[in-house]
């Protein structure tokens, strides 16, 4: 299987409010760049966009390690959401799960691959997060100027 890097993160004017998303696949000596926007959204929603769209723009199956500044995307994948599809998609308080939407199609994703999740700290000095976070944010305001 190749081996893939997949760096993501996504940006938000307002929360909600226009945002964006975008990741940086790594393959090799190869580099993709890839992101979009939204024009009501939150923060949230756009990490989980980031990875969703990473992961699908892979055509075979792959051993991806997804490096992100989210504990809500990393810790909703690789722990919460065993629970959440269990109890039926709601949460230990009873209320239910936001953005079950965007936790199923990453669920299908991450199906498709052999994945390794890692956390970093935003703003930071990972070259490959502080990038996505430059067109994350970009892709937001462009979003929000043309409202």
């Amino acid at each position: 299987m190749k081996q893939i890097e997949l760096i993501t993160d996504g940006a938000c004017i307002g929360n909600p409010g226009p945002g964006g998303w975008a990741c940086v696949l790594r393959f090799g000596k190869h580099t993709k760049e890839m992101f979009g926007c939204e024009t009501q959204t939150t923060n949230n929603r756009m990490e989980l966009t980031a990875a969703i769209r990473g992961l699908a723009a892979l055509n075979e199956p792959c051993e991806v390690t997804i490096t992100t500044d989210s504990e809500y995307v990393k810790n909703g994948i690789t722990q919460w959401i065993h629970g959440w599809k269990r109890k039926g998609w709601v949460k230990a308080d009873k209320s239910p799960v936001l953005n079950r939407d965007l936790w199923i199609a990453l669920d299908e994703q991450v199906t498709r691959h052999t994945t390794k999740w890692q956390w970093t700290k935003g703003h930071a000095e990972h070259a490959d997060n502080n990038r996505c976070d430059e067109l994350a944010t970009r892709a937001a305001r462009e979003q929000s100027s043309s409202e």
